[in-house]
């Protein structure tokens, strides 16, 4: 038993990936499945799919490597956060589609809380803001809008669960209703300095904490498959939160190190070692990875909109029809051009957090196309990159000399958007040889634990350069494009 399988539940696709004994990938297996869009800045999955495209993902990666259950030492689970379930306990249907992170359509319910003075409270106990990103207000609003479900919450009938829950409950016949600490802190819900659901929340809610699964380490047995799944019984022996598990992935394990991942979204982490610091620049205080019961804690910006802009390029405009076509194009762009895109499409994330905004373009000209919307659109991610970084800076300067961002995620691999990132934060940008780092983060949790991986100390001398960035723009370019960048962001707010 030398094979680890990862399961990296996301927002766009489920995907299954066996790393072998040397922790390389052996196979992998992706499903893409339906987004559901119901109204304006409301976004939705099917519960099923979720399930349906992991089980499948899973069956297939094992066949494509040509090896059995009995080669798999143990799974890891990386999902995305925040995305919001509810289920029958006897029946494990859901009562309501997943309601994903994406989605603000609690914002009136977070505005109503800040009005009543509360939002103090929720980031003293959970790090987080009152925003509809969070999972609380979802679960909030599933309560209040399907008929009859608070009723039968009290009576003890239904479930609640971020996706690994879920699948957890799901993968184990439903004999395990866990998450773990990373996707707790996730919820706003969970006190991350006590390290337990916050009654006074719930109540705050109306939630019964009957519902809530049960906390655990990143690293923890956290139940065994059905044997009918894949043949033979298989433990789950780690989970971690898509971003989290990127942290681990990077081997960002010394306070100071610094992630940021490229996905549908994109998400900075700095490991702040094991003192929570609190954000005074919107940030999120979070937990990076709990081992032993003792969490390491981290400083963490949320951009909603990131590998998301290209996808919009393809589906929305048009203009290219497969996403790697975006690089090539931007190079076309016209030099002269300044266009700016913000891609508020579901809001805007830190260090902003306006929820009511939408997408906006800057500086159009008879002469732009679909070259200067390529163009625009990847460098909005190095733009809002900066956002973050210059609000970490703000609340915590590590000590050491230069900071150097690790990046990982699909966008990570266009060189383009990578050295405009480097040029515009100011800083060295560094892509590993992996970029698989979600599911590694994980593949190591389960694997450390089932004793086929090393520990941290040599998971993290293993970490490989692929490439590194150097800043390559004048301080003055810097200054002014960073500024037409900040000017776009306050008058698409003002709309």
């Amino acid at each position: 038993m030398t094979y680890i399988l990862a399961i990296d539940q996301g927002t766009t696709s489920s995907r299954a990936i066996l790393f072998d004994e040397s922790m390389k990938v052996a196979a992998i297996a992706q499903e893409e499945f339906e987004q559901h869009y119901p109204d304006s800045g409301w976004v939705e999955h099917e519960v099923s799919d979720l399930w349906s495209t992991t089980a499948g993902t899973c069956r297939q990666v094992i066949e494509r490597a040509s090896i059995s259950a009995e080669d798999i030492a143990g799974i890891g689970i990386t999902n995305q956060r925040e995305t919001t379930v509810v289920w029958d306990r006897d029946t494990g249907q859901a009562i309501h589609r997943a309601i994903v992170w994406q989605d603000r359509r609690t914002a009136s319910i977070c505005a109503e809380l800040r009005e009543q003075g509360h939002e103090e409270m929720f980031t003293d106990r959970t790090g987080l803001l009152l925003d509809p990103y969070f999972s609380g207000t979802k679960l909030k609003w599933i309560l209040d809008h399907v008929d009859g479900a608070r009723e039968k919450a009290r009576e003890g009938k239904l479930l609640f669960g971020t996706v690994d829950s879920y699948l957890i409950w799901k993968l184990t016949g439903g004999a395990a209703h866990v998450t773990d600490a990373t996707n707790a802190a996730r919820t706003l819900l969970y006190d991350i300095r006590k390290g337990r659901w916050s009654k006074t929340i719930c109540d705050l809610f109306d939630i019964p904490m009957e519902m809530l699964p049960e906390v655990k380490d990143t690293a923890a047995d956290f139940g065994m498959t059905r044997p009918d799944l894949f043949g033979r019984e298989i433990p789950i022996l780690g989970v971690a939160g898509d971003q989290q598990a990127a942290t681990l992935g990077q081997a960002c394990f010394q306070p100071g190190m610094l992630k940021s991942t490229y996905g549908t979204g994109c998400f900075a982490l700095l490991n702040t070692g094991d003192t929570p610091v609190r954000s005074n620049n919107r940030l999120l205080t979070t937990i990076a990875y709990q081992f032993d019961g003792k969490p390491t804690y981290a400083l963490e910006g949320s951009i909603f909109i990131a590998g998301a802009v290209v996808q919009w390029l393809r589906d929305g405009l048009k203009i290219i029809r497969e996403a790697k076509e975006t690089q090539p194009l931007a190079e076309t762009a016209d030099s002269n051009q300044n266009v700016v895109l913000v891609p508020a499409f579901t809001g805007l994330g830190a260090p902003y957090w306006n929820a009511e905004c939408r997408g906006a373009i800057f500086g159009l000209t008879r002469n732009s196309g679909p070259a200067e919307f390529a163009k625009a659109a990847l460098q909005s991610v190095g733009f809002q990159t900066r956002d973050l970084l210059e609000a970490m800076h703000a609340d915590w300067t590590p000590e050491g000399g230069d900071q150097v961002l690790r990046v990982d995620g699909g966008m990570s691999a266009s060189d383009y958007a990578m050295q405009f990132l480097s040029d515009i934060i100011g800083a060295p940008v560094d892509r590993p040889q992996v970029l698989e780092t979600t599911a590694l983060g994980v593949a190591w949790l389960a694997g450390q634990r089932a004793g086929v991986y090393p520990g941290m100390e040599e998971f993290a001398e293993a970490w490989k350069l692929d490439r590194n960035f150097e800043p390559d723009m004048s301080e003055d370019t810097r200054r002014d494009r960073y500024a037409a960048w900040q000017r776009a962001v306050q008058a698409t707010m003002s709309f």
